[in-house]
């Protein structure tokens, strides 16, 4: 039997691998999504502006949402409310693939499932994230986040292939359709959980539960330190590696070589779970916190016109250290924010990134335009390290430490 070390530990737990069954099918999912409804709105339309009025609602009804599905998360049990919402994100998925199967598709139809979608995955992203502790001893919530996370990543690596495979082979509507099955599995996943329910008292009023969440938020400063420096983070990487990287790939090692990168970060992602797993360090989100450093390692590699293999390196380092940190943060809200206000929490983290990415997308092609791109992404580099510097400036980051765990039952 593996000791608690060991990084497949967690799979002891029968309410660990539903989860992790459950996370993993919903992430391929979320990933196929995408790319299928793109080729759906592209087929139907031909125009990249209505692409966007698809992709945007979405988008919005997430920014409008999410805060709420923290309040229902730290309200309802969190098992429950994955069931219905990926429930409900197979029957929008089912309506989206017999709308375009059927001929009977139109730009306001997808706009408004889209904005359907977007609204069952703000109400999934704060449970989703804030369960996990739920299913394992503390003992071994590093090696639980480790482990979910990595295999998250492989679904969403084989989610995004699999979307572009299924829409060329099947057309989008079917890939669309299979979209909704996987949406299915994971709800089946979640329906299994039997996880012990925390009682909160007093009748339900979102505003001031909402209030009572961002007191939480702000109380404690190593939280909203962090999430300011990830909105500084988030929108320099989606404007230097989502809309620069591309076009920068294009004048160099090309297209192809642009996948091998991407998918040079997700090899990254598995290595950083991997030695966060086995490394247990006192001061655990201080050490997240400057692995973020290495970020800046890419955007600096794209600035200089990069041959193919070094930014593959450059890209795997990154990888590994984004997802260092991603555990960090994750075991640090878990092991101190209390579980009937820990949904809540994470969902106005969710909320800087929701906002902050787009922001990067939309601004870097001007900036770029008029500074010339590597200006641009040097200076965005140069914006990671400070933001992660003054981040580390702070008494309470680099002072946490991780709690002491109680011994590992074996269920």
């Amino acid at each position: 039997m593996p000791g608690d070390g060991a990084l497949t530990a967690p799979l002891r737990h029968r309410d660990f691998r539903l989860l992790t069954t459950g996370r993993t099918f919903a992430e391929f999912g979320n990933a196929v999504a995408p790319v299928a409804l793109a080729f759906a709105v592209l087929d139907l339309t031909g125009s990249a502006v209505q692409l966007g009025l698809v992709v945007g609602a979405r988008s919005l009804a997430n920014v409008v949402l999410v805060l709420f599905g923290g309040v229902l998360a730290d309200r309802l049990p969190r098992s429950v409310i994955l069931q219905g919402t990926e429930t409900a994100a197979a029957v929008t998925q089912a309506a989206i693939a017999v709308s375009v199967l059927g001929g009977f598709a139109s730009v306001p139809l997808l706009i408004g499932l889209s904005v359907a979608n977007g609204a069952v995955s703000a109400v999934a992203l704060p449970a989703s994230s804030s369960i996990l502790p739920q299913t394992v001893p503390s003992a071994l919530l590093t090696q639980a986040n480790a482990l979910g996370r990595m295999l998250a990543n492989m679904g969403r690596f084989g989610g995004a292939a699999a979307g572009g495979v299924l829409a060329a082979a099947l057309g989008s509507g079917w890939a669309i359709a299979a979209n909704a099955v996987l949406f299915l599995v994971a709800a089946v996943a979640y329906r299994g959980l039997r996880l012990a329910r925390f009682e909160r008292t007093g009748p339900a009023r979102p505003l001031a539960d909402l209030a009572e969440g961002w007191r939480e938020f702000r109380s404690r400063a190593w939280v909203w330190i962090v999430v300011l420096q990830f909105m500084i983070v988030n929108a320099v990487a989606a404007g230097g590696l989502l809309v620069l990287g591309p076009a920068i790939a294009d004048d160099t090692f090309g297209r192809a070589g642009w996948g091998f990168v991407l998918a040079a970060q997700t090899a990254g992602f598995v290595l950083g779970g991997l030695v966060v797993a086995h490394w247990r360090p006192r001061r655990l989100l201080a050490i997240g916190v400057a692995a973020v450093l290495v970020d800046a390692l890419p955007l600096t590699m794209l600035a200089r016109a990069p041959g193919l293999m070094t930014m593959i390196a450059a890209m795997v380092v990154a990888g590994a250290a984004i997802e260092l940190f991603a555990v960090a943060w994750d075991v640090s809200l878990q092991e101190n924010v209390p579980q009937d206000r820990l949904a809540r929490v994470y969902a106005y983290d969710v909320l800087g990134s929701i906002i902050a990415m787009p922001v990067g997308e939309v601004i870097a092609g001007p900036l770029a335009e008029h500074f010339g791109r590597e200006r641009t992404l040097l200076w965005g580099a140069v914006l990671v390290v400070v933001a992660t510097l003054l981040a580390l400036c702070s008494k309470q980051v680099r002072g946490l430490r991780r709690l002491t765990p109680a011994p590992t039952p074996v269920s």
